[in-house]
Formats: C-alpha cells, structure tokens, sequence
C-alpha cells in the first residue's frame, strides 16, 4: 500500500529519491532543479516535505514552501513509476497541508518540454498562468496555479 509521510529532505531515505529526481531532470532536460529550495526553509512552519513509499521502497517525492501568507508553492514532484497513482496521491496531500497552513492558492513551474508534468497538473485542475518570480521572461519555463 502506497504511504505518504512527511521528511526532511536531508535525511537519507529523502535524499536519495531527492538525488533520483534530480538525475531524471539532468538527463531529460539538462538542468537537475537542484536549487528548488534551501535548508532555512526546512524550518518554515509552512514547509513541508513528503515522501511516497510503496512496499518499503522510496517511490516519490514532493514539497511545498510559503511564498506569502497566503501562497504556496509546490515543488520537487517526483513519481519513480508512471501510472501508479504515486503523483497524484502526493499532490493530494500537499494540498491538503496547503489547506492547513492557510494557503488560498498554490503555483508552480515546470519545463515546457515536461509535457508528462503539464499534462499531469493540468488534469488535476491546475491552470497556466504567467510566469512568476525567477521564471518570469524564461521561455523555457511555464507556471501554474490552483485556487485551493
């Protein structure tokens, strides 16, 4: 049965699905989005990090960090296995705890070569939006938001 629990990104399970993710983007688009976040956040009532688990094993990842009072961000979403339910059950939870920490509203960035990514936020009511923050004028970047 699939199991999602709140991490710290730095401990070792965490860690190597963090270091799985990061491998995957370098080899599909160049760049490992490694800078997703810092350890001052972990700190951050409103920060939270999950990992999936699956039979023991590590299968995903994903976080959510404040970017005001009121919106969140989520990031580092990772599903090791396509199809499985894993990504949306970790959405699912992140966006509960976004409701619990207040957030009225949670964006995000992804490649727009991820179509696998648009595709996935996209079904699950997420809409475009322009680009926000440090993804604004980046052509390769596109942002989405959902009204939580």
């Amino acid at each position: 049965m699939l199991a999602i629990k709140i991490s710290n990104p730095n401990e070792p399970s965490a860690y190597s699905i963090i270091e799985e993710l990061s491998q995957n983007l370098y080899e599909r688009f160049g760049s490992d989005g490694k800078n997703s976040f810092t350890d001052w956040e972990y700190n951050n009532p409103k920060f939270v990090f999950v990992i999936a688990e699956l039979d023991a094993e590590i299968v995903g990842c994903g976080a959510i960090r404040p970017l005001s009072e009121k919106r969140g961000e989520v990031k580092r979403m990772f599903a090791k296995y396509p199809r499985k339910n894993i990504g949306q059950s970790i959405l699912s939870f992140l966006e509960t705890k976004a409701k619990e920490f207040g957030f009225e509203e949670l964006v995000l960035e992804t490649r727009v070569k991820n179509k696998e990514a648009c595709s996935f936020y996209m079904n699950s009511n997420y809409i475009k939006i322009p680009n926000y923050g440090k993804y604004i004028d980046r052509l390769d970047a596109v942002c989405f938001q959902k009204t939580l």
